[in-house]
């Protein structure tokens, strides 16, 4: 296996997916902090793969001590725990109304001033955040919607249903999770995200549990409606998900091909068709045809799961399943 082909490969459809998102429906969201979070995330996942600091710093091709100045300045604020500076500085400016650069340096005093100035900037460039005056009396404030619509960028006006959603997702995939670690794996203020908990514990579809003092939120299912609109973005992370920890599964097993056997895994396949064609229809209702199969199968299992609870000692595991399909029409025969 050459691993630098299958990364620079997934990198290279990844940015497609990223640029498409971007510029949904003629809108632009703003992607600043994307070479951030990339990189911040892959060293988190690489420590948790057990790699050395020193190992990481080799693999990006940077000297240690540099390496580690990076980290720190993207990494979790010193003034607000548990979330990035990038996100503390935000929600300040949001929780608190306009404030001057003095103001946001004396704030976040704990952390690095160059690392406050270029997000203020960098919040400015995407339209986020409106600047006025000069100097050290410069203020902040958050831009309103007509601002934000203005400028060109996707305005957030989703729903509590769309949050509640989302949060569900990532309860059910990631969980347990405590507040802390659901606010930073959710791009959401702190009332929202408490907002979309409070409401999924009211309609019983997430738990809130305490352990070793604190309290975390698991989920023993998800279940997004076919005609829900609210949970559309909820269903491409999913979707995306699925697909990534499928292909990881694949990658993680020693043997580098695949028999008609295997149970992890996935196939693709194309069909070249016309109008007319014998299997036209057969195949374009691939899709609806699977799902109307596996939606009573699942239902079977849950309905079923409910009355039996297995044994302390059975080793309990999960089945995942992910179907999808597009269509390409060709200009020209």
């Amino acid at each position: 296996m050459n691993p630098q082909i299958l990364i620079d490969a997934i990198v290279r459809q990844t940015t497609v997916l990223i640029a498409r998102i971007a510029t949904v429906e003629g809108v632009r969201s703003p992607l600043g902090h994307v070479a951030n979070e990339v990189f911040a995330g892959l060293v988190a996942e690489l420590g948790n793969q057990g790699v050395s600091n020193k190992v990481i710093a080799d693999m990006f091709g940077m000297a240690l001590r540099s390496y580690r100045q990076k980290v720190r300045r993207l990494g979790e604020s010193a003034t607000t725990r548990g979330v990035t500076l990038w996100t503390a500085v935000q929600r300040f400016l949001t929780e608190h109304g306009p404030a001057t650069r003095t103001q946001v340096l004396a704030r976040f005093m704990h952390d690095e001033e160059v690392s406050i100035r270029g997000i203020l900037s960098d919040l400015v460039e995407s339209g986020l955040v409106v600047r006025s005056g000069r100097g050290d009396d410069t203020r902040y404030r958050v831009a309103t919607p007509e601002e934000i619509r203005d400028a060109g960028a996707l305005v957030d006006n989703r729903s509590e249903e769309a949050d509640a959603a989302l949060v569900w997702v990532l309860v059910y995939r990631e969980g347990p999770l405590s507040l802390e670690q659901l606010s930073q794996l959710v791009p959401l203020s702190r009332q929202a995200l408490e907002t979309a908990l409070h409401a999924l514990e009211d309609r019983a579809r997430i738990r809130r549990e305490i352990t070793d003092g604190e309290a975390v939120f698991t989920a023993e299912q998800v279940l997004i409606p076919l005609d829900e609109a609210a949970g559309w973005e909820a269903s491409v992370i999913d979707h995306y998900q699925a697909t990534v920890n499928a292909l990881a599964a694949k990658l993680s097993m020693p043997a580098r091909t695949s028999t008609a056997s295997d149970e992890v895994g996935g196939t693709t396949l194309t069909f070249d068709l016309w109008p007319g064609h014998p299997r036209e229809q057969e195949i374009r209702a691939l899709l609806r045809s699977t799902r109307a199969n596996l939606l009573p199968l699942w239902e079977d299992v849950e309905a079923y799961n409910r009355d039996h609870v297995p044994h302390a000692s059975t080793e309990t595991y999960q089945v995942h399943f992910y179907c999808g399909q597009y269509v390409v029409e060709e200009e020209e025969p």
